[in-house]
């Protein structure tokens, strides 16, 4: 079977999935779940800031970074559905992927990618442009905003992560 082929069978499952609702992903398009995601950063850097030997360079950094590896596990990493109720036609596609049924640029997406945007404007100007510092949270922003591109949508780089 071609790769076309295969792609035309995933569309066609996922068309005649029950209600073509992605249970493990609508919980997104809620305000609260946005909320909930900005006190997570919020909790997470002052969590860090009670350390009392990290200062405050640091802490913005390893909020950051947490926040990011975080978001890249959750989102681009993990594939499939937690339930049964999809039968297995979401297996091979991440979360982000499945979010809002695959369409960019929806209100949800904007909002997932201005975060790590604005965290790491944050950490940046609290980090006093610390080049060192900026350098990681630039590089962890760029990885999770690479992983969100819409020519990234099914992409698997070097087959990392690959379903079969």
């Amino acid at each position: 079977m071609s790769k076309k082929d295969v792609k035309a069978n995933d569309q066609l499952d996922q068309g005649s999935a029950p209600n073509h609702v992605t249970y493990s992903t609508n919980w997104m398009n809620y305000k609260g779940a946005w909320l909930a995601t900005v006190c997570i950063i919020i909790a997470i850097k002052l969590l860090y800031s009670l350390i009392p030997f990290l200062s405050s360079q640091a802490t913005w950094t390893l909020t950051n970074l947490t926040f990011n590896a975080g978001h890249f596990v959750m989102f681009h990493w993990l594939q499939g559905t937690p339930n049964d109720t999809s039968q297995g036609v979401y297996d091979g596609l991440t979360v982000w992927e499945q979010l809002d049924d695959g369409v960019q640029f929806t209100a949800t997406r904007k909002f997932m990618v201005a975060l790590p945007i604005l965290l790491f404007l944050c950490s940046s100007y609290y980090t006093h442009e610390h080049y060192f510092l900026f350098a990681i949270d630039l590089l962890s922003c760029l990885i999770v905003l690479i992983a969100k591109l819409p020519i990234m949508h099914r992409v698997r780089v070097f087959g990392i992560n690959k379903r079969d």
